[in-house]
């Protein structure tokens, strides 16, 4: 049985992949390298795929639109984007499109590395305060989390799939209700690591976690913008085994 982790890497540049492909292999990965989304979806039709690196501009349909489509299909694989530019227009339209972290070229294959180890890292573990605790179901609100699922059932009995990032985001609020948490705290409690204070991604993923509850952002009712400090979950939040 194949223990290492796959890499799917979704380029239309042909010495990107054969490059990434080597150096990722060479640190013991696995790695399939596709040129388009028509391939990208028949390699996860053939097999496991553990992380996804996708460019933003390819032929066909765009990063963008791939890594939207592949969160609709409610699928939590992590997806790396790659940008041309650093813009932080483009970083932040592709974490509103699902994606987990993204890298602006040109970039360091060892970056790289660093990078998709850290997302599988955090993508296979949580701190120690967010463990399930023999608790499956969180209630709060209107919504129950189902832990094992990874995700969120309406009171209408509706399911809501969360990407990755968007379980972590919400386990950290359900484990601090009420209390605010700043920038600062959220980055470093969702990724380990220090905060950029130019980076606004964790704004952008608080969004999209509004999104899914049906959270009005001008008047959100359960993850409120206490300002100059923060977020906060008001809600009261019980567990179930």
């Amino acid at each position: 049985m194949d223990t290492l982790d796959h890499i799917l890497i979704v380029d239309d540049d042909a010495e990107i992949r054969s490059l990434l492909s080597q150096y990722l292999q060479k640190n013991g990965l696995r790695v399939t390298a596709v040129a388009d989304g028509r391939a990208m979806w028949q390699a996860l039709e053939a097999g496991r795929i553990d992380l996804i690196v996708l460019d933003l501009m390819l032929p066909g349909e765009d990063g963008l639109t791939l890594c939207r489509n592949l969160r609709a299909k409610s699928s939590d694989i992590p997806v790396i984007m790659l940008t041309a530019r650093g813009e932080e227009t483009d970083r932040i339209v592709g974490l509103e499109m699902g994606a987990d972290d993204y890298l602006a070229k040109p970039f360091s294959a060892r970056e790289l590395l660093a990078r998709i180890k850290a997302i599988l890292r955090r993508a296979r573990t949580l701190p120690e305060n967010l463990r399930p605790d023999n608790a499956r179901n969180i209630r709060f609100g209107d919504w129950l989390l189902d832990t094992v699922q990874r995700q969120l059932v309406s009171a209408a009995g509706v399911v809501i799939p969360l990407s990755g990032a968007e379980y972590r985001l919400l386990r950290i609020f359900l484990s601090h209700p009420n209390r605010v948490l700043n920038r600062d705290q959220l980055v470093d409690l969702t990724q380990g690591k220090e905060a950029d204070p130019l980076d606004r991604s964790i704004d952008v993923q608080v969004s999209r976690l509004r999104q899914r509850l049906g959270d009005d952002s001008r008047e959100p009712r359960l993850i409120k913008t206490v300002r100059g400090e923060g977020y906060v979950l008001a809600a009261a939040v019980t567990t179930e085994p």
